[in-house]
């Protein structure tokens, strides 16, 4: 099972109230239904075909025929199709059928659009495989506005971006499919969602740590190797002695332990040798040797 069918089967197990149903019907049939002399929804879950015929006699008063099919396309699966026959003109009529630019205005109404068209035309990654991405496949740029209108409202940032003769409306940041998921009372799909999530992040800050760690390490080493190419180049020249005896300490130590930091070095400085320095200042008296090979490679390039 998908995660997308699994929240999909949890929201339709969820209590509903008379309001709810109008609005989740609404939607529902606007993103994916027949309209024609009568109404044909076609469904591939059986807990959403279960919710949608309730809704319709809930509110309606009447029985859906209910066609079950075998697509045997890819791999065999079940089609329910609710076809509805009686009181087509007044469903239009009540569910606004006819027009596209109806919005919710009531907090309560917008999230049951939303479920409702979610139910419909929705999907959402599975947060274990791939990234963050929940969207809802529109027909047309109509139903895809008002969805994106009502998801805003909320300040989920929602996008539209046109795939074919599609409109797809998507969200892309976790922090707001979990908002939409709290919203649908989905309990058990965010909590899976927010474990992983929860496990992404922690995975993520470990990988930069060990970045940041390896990326100092070798800053450290390639620090070391210049610092002991300047050393080198001092005692091939007889200029150690020009240097102060704490400058004479940092040096030696240096080429004791070439691939240690300057915090380490400074730490061994002041075990070993009695000199409490820090790591600026073990860098202050390289900068020292640094300058003195400098000036002498300045002045021999003028003779």
């Amino acid at each position: 099972m998908t995660y997308t069918t699994s929240l999909k089967e949890e929201i339709s197990k969820s209590d509903f109230s008379l309001m709810e149903a109008r609005y989740e019907l609404e939607a529902f049939i606007k993103c994916s239904g027949k309209i024609k002399s009568d109404i044909k929804l076609t469904l591939e879950n059986a807990s959403v075909a279960r919710k949608i015929y309730k809704e319709i006699k809930m509110v309606y008063d009447i029985n859906p025929t209910i066609t079950i099919r075998l697509q045997k396309r890819f791999r065999v699966k079940q089609i329910y199709i609710l076809t509805i026959k009686d009181k087509v003109e007044f469903i239009k009529d009540d569910l606004n059928l006819s027009r596209m630019t109806r919005v919710p205005s009531v907090t309560e109404e917008k999230i049951a659009f939303l479920q409702g068209a979610f139910l419909a035309c929705g999907n959402v990654s599975n947060p274990q495989t791939s990234g963050y991405h929940l969207e809802f496949i529109c027909n047309n740029t109509a139903m895809a506005k008002t969805i994106q209108k009502l998801l805003n409202d909320f300040d989920l940032n929602a996008k539209i971006v046109e795939r074919g003769y599609k409109y797809i409306v998507y969200l892309k940041s976790s922090d707001n499919i979990s908002d939409l998921l709290r919203m649908f009372k989905a309990t058990s799909s965010l909590f899976f969602f927010e474990d992983i999530r929860i496990y992404r992040d922690h995975k993520n800050m470990v990988n930069r740590l060990n970045n940041c760690e390896i990326s100092n390490q070798t800053r450290s080493i390639e620090t070391g190797m210049k610092q002991l190419e300047e050393i080198k180049f001092l005692r091939e020249h007889d200029l150690v002695d020009i240097l102060d005896d704490k400058t004479k300490i940092v040096l030696e130590v240096r080429e004791k332990y070439p691939e240690s930091s300057l915090a380490e070095l400074a730490e061994i400085i002041t075990l070993e040798y009695n000199y409490k320095i820090g790591k600026s200042g073990v860098n202050h008296h390289f900068i020292k040797i640094s300058n003195l090979v400098k000036r002498y490679k300045e002045n021999n390039e003028h003779k």
